[in-house]
Parts: C-alpha cells; structure tokens; sequence
C-alpha cells in the first residue's frame, strides 16, 4: 500500500490549528462584548453563540467561566503593570489608566469591587489572583506618606470604593463619576487613558 506523504498526513492538522486560533480569538472578543453588556454572570452560552460556534468549542479552549474570564481580563491588568513599570512612571498616572480600565469594562469592575481586599476568601481565586496583581503593581508606586498607605487594607478599599461609583450608559458619565470619587478620596489622578497614552487608540477590554 502506497503511503500518502508526511506533508500531506500534516495539512490537516495544521489547518487545525489555524481554526483553532481564530475560533480561540472570536471567543475572547465575543466574551469581552458579552461581559460588558452583563457582567461576569453572563452565560457561556451567550459567549458561545456570540462568537458563532458550538459550546464544545467552548469549553475545548476554556474548561471553565475562571478560565474565559482570565483571558479576558489579563490584558487589562497586564497594561497596568507595564504602566506601573514604565521609565519615569508615578502613581497619579497609574492611578489614570487604572480608572480607564474601570470606565471601559465592567467585568474589571466587577473583580476589584467585588475584592475591594476586604474579604478574599469569599470571591473567586481568579479574580482574587487578578486584583492581587492590580494592587501589587500600585503598591510598587505607592509613596510611603500617601494618603493610601496609612493602612494596609486602604489602597484597594479606596479602588473598591471608586469601581463602585463607576455607573452609568456611556463612557464619559462613568469617567466623571470615577474621578470625582477619586477626588472626593483626596487621590490626585493623572490623564484618563490607555497605557498606551493614546485616548481612544484602543478597544475596550471587557
């Protein structure tokens, strides 16, 4: 019996792979739109159906809600901690991308009020693995004689604090209500924008 070429046996593998990538990308946007319009309760048949394939399909990249909203909201907290690591950077201006991401994402609302490091243990490891993170990456900016650091639960009761103000139908409503609860806190914020330092330059990540 004649044997099909190595190549061949491959192709199918490979194109495999590539639709396993796009269908992974379609996820993760579908389940940011998703979490923006109803939080992290939503179903992941919503998620399923918005980015257009079966639930299988689903689960085959994200065994479970943790790991949907995981991938989801990394990014979110990864463009803090670059923000926090940056050449010359100084806590007003992490204080700024932080409540961008809060005016753009509900879901990352939902992890830093819902932790607020008042009670870890009764939220999910996720999201208290992904406020942690937030919170280190501030803390690494935090002078000693900020109003913040007086005590140690503070800092992420005052960001809990503001993420519960963030309400609102449009962006710029939210953004008002951040920084004026910012303000009333006594916290200086710097501009209100992606790490990035281009307002605008990139898609919401909910």
């Amino acid at each position: 019996m004649t044997q099909q070429p190595a190549s061949d046996e491959r192709r199918p593998a490979n194109n495999g792979r590539k639709a396993a990538a796009r269908n992974r990308a379609a996820l993760v946007t579908a389940a940011r739109q998703v979490y923006a319009e109803y939080g992290l309760d939503a179903p992941l048949s919503a998620i399923a159906r918005r980015a257009g394939v079966g639930q299988g399909v689903l689960y085959r990249h994200f065994p479970d809600r943790a790991a949907v909203a995981t991938a989801v909201l990394d990014e979110n907290v990864a463009q803090i901690e670059r923000a926090a690591a940056a050449p010359g950077a100084d806590i007003a201006g992490v204080f700024g991308v932080l409540t961008w991401h809060q005016t753009q994402s509900t879901a990352f609302v939902n992890i830093l009020h819902a932790d607020g490091a008042v009670a870890r243990s009764g939220i999910p490891a996720y999201a208290s693995a992904l406020s942690g993170r937030v919170e280190r990456a501030l803390r690494t900016l935090l002078p000693d004689d900020h109003r913040l650091a007086a005590a140690k639960d503070d800092l992420m009761i005052a960001v809990a604090m503001v993420s519960g103000s963030v309400t609102g139908p449009t962006r710029e409503l939210r953004e008002r209500r951040a920084l004026a609860a910012w303000r009333l806190l006594g916290v200086e914020v710097g501009p209100v924008r992606p790490f990035d330092g281009e307002e605008g330059g990139q898609p919401p990540l909910d």
